[in-house]
């Protein structure tokens, strides 16, 4: 077993940059830009057929990936470009919403881009909660859709998901669970958690970069629901290119139309690092290294807006300071990556690649900025990703 500080050597960037910005955009591994090479030798030395040489499978193959790192069985997890698009599939689903059942309940620290989709949508009522123990009281025979995250964006807390789920099958209703910033830093099986759908993408702790969401389907479920946000790679005979919808089976009909056959290319890098390492040990490493943060910080008088909680606490520390987002970027140009959210303040993501040194070192330069007035310079920045 390699130590896991031996993986620094798969990821190019951490030469030149204290990288703590992994759970919005994980570091790039380097074997990425083999696989990138290997598409184009497929596109340029085999062309068309390409298509049956594993281009048009990859959805579900490289599905099938995400869903060991999940715990889906083989066939229930299939690629989309992102969460936007997998729930909308998900949501289609339903169509024509039935006004009896058309409650959607979510948390208020929901990911924008998923409460866009169903406030976007006139016949849904959408009923946003305070926190997780007030979306089971919210639940009720009225309920059509629970899409909840796994742990929030902003803060970075694990959402006690168990009940939900329990509350939402007693009135007949479905979670969709996003988990975006679980994947691959907090351990959890979708089979055992017996949820109905899950979300989630690959430019953060999977280490798969941009273009590659995915979705996994209940068993039980994808052999009956009938998505009408659909296309040809959903078919039973996609190459028959018949005038009728026939779904295929499994998470497959999920599917909609040509892959992003290059996103899928370069994601299994990252995967693969994640299969090899194991979740589990990726998590008792971040546990550790986010209470080495959370303890640095405090030490320094910073406040700490993420759960202290090891129970509750995701992969990412919350610290707040006076003008964080000038202080955030003066740690940019200090070739410090890091980011910060409105009313949060900066986010710090350690995975299993960071060093403590690397660690130590960024609470040392937050304090610095904050006593020197470097910041100054900075004052009026917004949050560009």
């Amino acid at each position: 077993m390699r130590d896991l500080i031996d993986y620094r050597s798969e990821f190019p960037i951490l030469e030149h940059t204290t990288y703590l910005i992994n759970h919005s955009l994980a570091a790039m591994p380097a074997k990425a830009e083999d696989r990138l090479s290997e598409y184009a030798r497929m596109w340029k030395e085999r062309g068309i057929r390409s298509w049956g040489e594993g281009w048009w499978t990859m959805p579900m193959t490289v599905g099938d990936q995400i869903g060991r790192i999940i715990g889906g069985a083989s066939g229930t997890t299939v690629m989309h470009q992102n969460v936007a698009v997998a729930e909308a599939i998900v949501l289609s689903s339903f169509f024509p919403i039935d006004p009896k059942r058309n409650r959607v309940v979510y948390e208020r620290g929901n990911f924008p881009s998923v409460r866009y989709l169903y406030q976007a949508q006139p016949d849904l009522d959408v009923i946003v909660c305070e926190d997780d123990g007030a979306i089971v009281e919210a639940i009720d025979e009225q309920t059509l859709l629970v899409p909840i995250s796994h742990v929030l964006f902003k803060t970075g807390e694990i959402q006690d998901i168990e009940p939900i789920i329990r509350r939402a099958h007693e009135v007949g209703a479905h979670v969709i669970l996003d988990c975006y910033q679980s994947a691959g830093i907090v351990p959890f099986d979708v089979t055992a958690l017996n949820v109905d759908f899950a979300v989630g993408g690959s430019v953060k702790w999977l280490n798969g970069g941009p273009g590659n969401g995915w979705l996994y389907v209940r068993p039980d479920l994808s052999e009956r629901l009938q998505p009408t946000f659909t296309g040809w790679q959903a078919h039973e005979r996609p190459f028959g290119f018949e005038e009728e919808m026939e779904y295929t089976h499994g998470a497959a009909r999920f599917l909609t139309g040509t892959p992003n056959v290059p996103a899928l290319y370069a994601a299994t890098a990252g995967y693969d690092l994640v299969e090899e390492v194991g979740v589990e040990r990726i998590r008792e490493n971040s546990l550790r290294q986010t209470q080495l943060l959370i303890d640095r910080a405090e030490t320094a008088g910073f406040e700490i807006r993420s759960p202290r909680s090891p129970e509750r606490r995701g992969g990412t520390v919350t610290v707040h300071v006076p003008e964080f987002a000038a202080v955030h970027k003066e740690l940019a140009e200090r070739q410090i990556l890091c980011d910060f959210r409105p009313d949060a303040g900066i986010r710090l993501g350690p995975h299993y690649y960071n060093s403590d040194d690397e660690l130590e070192f960024t609470i040392g330069q937050i304090g610095e900025i904050v006593e020197s007035g470097a910041y100054e310079r900075h004052l009026g920045v917004a949050a560009r990703h």
